[in-house]
């Protein structure tokens, strides 16, 4: 039973624990609340991340130190420096390999399916801020002073998405769902369990240290078409769903943050954004999870 330690207790970092933790591996979770799964194997431990002698202290001994924090879009240019920089200690001190929950972000803008070969091109700040932090613990990786892997999801079809947040509760409810973002583009949609199950494999898998992982995903569906599959898994009416125009987007996002920051990210909307995960799928015999059985698990 080897010791894993995940930062951060979201959907990705609970998901994490819990399936280490199913598989008799002995779990630490650290968040600044002491939250987490409730689970035998799991130990939740409250401490700050941003503190690289308490998170290196609490990752010595284990396999693996799992960065699956997730501060909140309108901080990230502020708190994820601190974070990284202390998970990049903690695993140099401690010799457990630094695996990382990513996301697309750092490719910024994209005119074909993204490959592991895709490069890393995002200008706008918090979006290449995401690629500076692989690129540390890449060097570092390569300086032979930490092994690190990261794996890279697109939006989550459970919790934590355009789709969870602004469609699920108005279909489940039989209202019309207003989304802020086109209706019929193209997009790919990564399964949360999926996140968990490629980032507990790369953490152990030596030839995955040095590279990042795209997560295996299905097929890529449109907002309309996601909507009436969920409509349809759930025996709910005929999905309803009208695009939100850009000029309300704008307008909303003068009172609050999270949607001020779609802004950004709505060129991934805009035209199609997808990933090409097979060659993750190949190395390490993995497949997506069922949509329908993903899509039973949504939130909200």
């Amino acid at each position: 039973m080897a010791l894993h330690v995940i930062v951060g207790a979201g959907p990705v970092g609970t998901a994490t624990a819990t399936l280490l933790a199913g598989r008799g591996e002995q779990v630490r979770v650290v968040t600044r609340s002491g939250s987490g799964p409730a689970h035998p194997s799991v130990e939740r431990v409250a401490a700050d991340a941003t503190d690289a002698e308490r998170l290196s202290k609490l990752t010595a001994g284990a396999v693996a130190l799992y960065n699956c924090a997730n501060p909140q879009y309108h901080r990230w240019l502020t708190d994820w420096p601190p974070i990284a920089s202390s998970l990049l200690t903690a695993a140099e001190h401690s010799g457990a390999v630094l695996a990382s929950a990513g996301n697309l972000y750092g490719y910024g803008e994209v005119g074909a399916p993204i490959t592991p070969d895709t490069p890393l091109a995002a200008t706008h700040p918090k979006l290449k801020l995401r690629a500076d932090m692989w690129r540390d613990a890449l060097a570092a990786h390569e300086a032979g002073r930490i092994r690190a892997t990261e794996v890279r999801a697109s939006d989550y079809i459970e919790a934590n998405s355009i789709f969870s947040l602004a469609l699920a509760k108005p279909l489940r409810a039989g209202k019309r769902a207003y989304v802020p973002a086109p209706l019929d583009v193209a997009h790919s949609w990564s399964s949360i369990a999926d996140v968990a199950r490629t980032l507990t494999t790369v953490a152990t898998s030596e030839q995955a240290w040095g590279k990042a992982w795209l997560v295996p995903t299905n097929p890529p569906l449109t907002i309309r078409e996601l909507a009436k599959r969920f409509a349809a898994v759930h025996g709910l009416p005929a999905a309803k769903v009208s695009r939100l125009p850009y000029a309300v987007l704008w307008t909303a996002g003068v009172f609050s943050p999270m949607l001020r920051e779609l802004r950004t990210t709505q060129y991934q909307f805009n035209r199609p954004f997808v990933i090409d995960s097979s060659r993750t799928e190949r190395t390490f015999d993995l497949e997506p999870t069922d949509l329908d059985t993903a899509l039973k698990n949504v939130r909200g």
